[in-house]
């Protein structure tokens, strides 16, 4: 049976400490409910892989792209090869660079009493961390970023999650940005940039 769980998302850095929000998982999905966009949720599904950003009020959601490094960090992963989903989720954020982006095993630690196998992130652009996988969960419980700011999964409640929480509300459409921009310019309101000379 996949694990399920839920818990709170918190930062920590030098004695700092703020909520990041709120973290579901059940097998493959987790759903990401972040403090700095009250509007949605971040659906995650590690096995297609796909990461949306939903705004149900809006009737809409997108492809998260870069919305968060949330989505690119906590992913459901394989715990003997986490890298190559990490990777799968870099890669659908922005185009990546196989030669700069490096994954490797560096280890092991424990967190909140649970064995966990450490991994290091290197990438181009402070885009880099350090990640904790509790096996059993097969999820990362908390991540070191460049910056030193350490994000954890706190207050863990190992419980079954309700599917809905993981699918896109009936009724809500794809925003697309980039239809939206060739819309635009396609209308009489579009003025051309000037030809480079």
């Amino acid at each position: 049976m996949a694990q399920q769980f839920s818990a709170d998302l918190v930062a920590r850095k030098d004695q700092a400490i703020s909520t990041l929000g709120t973290l579901h998982v059940a097998g493959q999905k987790a759903r990401i409910e972040a403090t700095a966009l009250p509007d949605g949720f971040f659906l995650i599904d590690a096995a297609r892989p796909v990461a949306h950003f939903v705004r149900p009020g809006a009737h809409v959601f997108m492809d998260a792209r870069q919305s968060s490094r949330l989505t690119q960090m906590f992913v459901p992963v394989d715990p003997d090869d986490p890298c190559r989903q990490w990777q799968a989720f870099a890669q659908l954020a922005a185009p990546l660079d196989p030669a700069t982006w490096r994954c490797q095993r560096d280890g092991t630690d424990s967190v909140a009493g649970r064995s966990t196998d450490v991994y290091r992130v290197t990438a181009p652009s402070d885009a880099g961390f350090v990640g904790w996988i509790d096996r059993a969960r097969r999820f990362p419980v908390q991540v070191r970023i460049a910056d030193g700011t350490l994000i954890a999964a706190d207050h863990i409640r190992d419980e079954p999650q309700p599917a809905h929480l993981f699918e896109i509300p009936a009724g809500i459409r794809k925003f697309d940005p980039q239809a939206l921009i060739r819309r635009i310019q396609q209308s009489d309101v579009w003025v051309a940039p000037p030809a480079s000379q």
